[in-house]
């Protein structure tokens, strides 16, 4: 009768699997409330089935999914994409990096502080927000889908007064504005009450929500605020927001 014993357990197997559970950890929060959660529940469901033909021994069946499988790489590169390039982005401007190599600053930053500072001297009224490691799925279904560059011209455009999207939030993953005309969660925090208007309050609801930052310029006064962290910081000049998003978005 064959017998069964565990492997010898090493030092260095207990930080393996600690690594591995990390990294897992950081690629499901990542990818929670984007469109690749739904497919990544699909893979992990395609996995679980592969495991028990194998353990079943279900020779056909095995065949197939060994066959499928020899492709699932290439497979996975191509959906991922999306996620895969803003995570990397987001890797490469770590303080860390930035020490050992000089890492040119992404235009998306420049980009952004452009428009808000012509739209708040021309007093328009804007609402963009930033997400950064949790998924704002929800909140881009809510609006209509853009999927282009970050640019200034862009960004000022679609906040024109009575334009069909400026009254809503902007949605900006890496350096794509996903959709414009979204809704976001008002904040109920009572200091808020008659101070500021909706979007204030909405750039504070969402980042009590989520590690989004959102920026907002007054239709009234021009004058430039963002949220971040259940904070809402406001009046501040163009360099200091600036310096804000740089400190912010490396994090």
């Amino acid at each position: 009768m064959k017998m069964f014993g565990f492997l010898p357990l090493r030092p260095f197997d207990i930080i393996d699997v600690i690594v591995v559970a990390f990294l897992l950890y950081q690629f499901f929060k990542f990818v929670k409330g984007t469109k690749a959660t739904p497919i990544l529940i699909g893979l992990a469901v395609f996995f679980i089935v592969s495991f028990i033909s194998r353990w079943l021994d279900l020779k056909a069946f095995s065949w197939i999914m060994r066959s499928v499988l020899a492709v699932w790489v290439v497979a996975f590169v191509i959906v991922f994409q999306p996620e895969i390039r803003n995570a990397l982005a987001r890797i490469g401007r770590q303080r860390t990096i930035k020490f050992f190599l000089k890492v040119e600053e992404p235009p998306t930053i420049g980009e952004i502080v452009d428009a808000v500072k012509k739209m708040s001297e021309d007093k328009i009224g804007a609402l963009i927000l930033i997400q950064r490691s949790i998924g704002l799925m929800d909140i881009i279904d809510t609006g209509v889908r853009i999927d282009a560059q970050v640019n200034s011209s862009l960004l000022r455009t679609i906040f024109f007064p009575d334009t069909p999207l400026h009254d809503g939030a902007c949605v900006i993953q890496g350096d794509t504005l996903v959709a414009a005309g979204c809704v976001l969660p008002l904040s109920e925090n009572p200091v808020l009450s008659g101070r500021y208007g909706l979007r204030h309050r909405a750039a504070l609801g969402i980042s009590e929500q989520s590690d989004a930052l959102c920026i907002v310029v007054s239709e009234e006064t021009g004058k430039i605020s963002f949220a971040s962290k259940s904070k809402l910081v406001t009046k501040v000049d163009i360099e200091t927001l600036k310096r804000s998003l740089e400190k912010i978005l490396e994090e």
